[in-house]
């Protein structure tokens, strides 16, 4: 996986131990942090692309996300192309709640699901809401869901 940051710049260690170096050096700084894990996807023909953040909130101080970036030809309909993008950022948000544990960080998972019945994202709201909290992490769907609605929205 090539992550990289939003200047462009590549990611050159492993994401773990570059979130770790992060959070480490943020807490050295004396900045208490919250982090925001989320995806969003776009079709585009007979591909669908997909962007992951974390996005590092530093409490009254500004912030900055890292951001993975792959696709699929797998045609996918809404439902599940949904849960595909709340799977992608379970994966990572597991894979790195060690280092929020280590270092007292909150951390949401945002899914791009629309609460509102009348959008088409809503029928997999339920589902999406049970796999992230039953994993033990917060969840944010919209409109409080910015770092897969704004966020990975502006990086695909």
């Amino acid at each position: 996986m090539m992550w990289r940051k939003f200047n462009g710049e590549r990611i050159q260690t492993p994401i773990h131990d570059a979130v770790e170096e992060v959070i480490s050096g943020e807490f050295l700084q004396g900045n208490k942090l919250k982090v925001c894990i989320g995806t969003d996807s776009q079709v585009h023909g007979k591909n669908t692309e997909f962007a992951t953040v974390i996005v590092f909130l530093r409490e009254k101080r500004g912030g900055f996300m890292f951001i993975y970036n792959d696709k699929t030809t797998q045609k996918l309909t809404i439902k599940e192309r949904m849960l595909l993008e709340v799977s992608k950022s379970v994966e990572i948000a597991y894979n790195l709640c060690d280092l929020f544990d280590k270092y007292d960080v909150d951390m949401e998972v945002h899914a791009d699901i629309n609460t509102n019945p009348n959008f088409q994202s809503n029928a997999a709201l339920h589902e999406a809401m049970g796999y992230i909290l039953s994993m033990g992490f917060a969840f944010k769907a919209k409109p409080e869901a910015f770092a897969s609605s704004s966020c990975a929205n502006k990086v695909i």
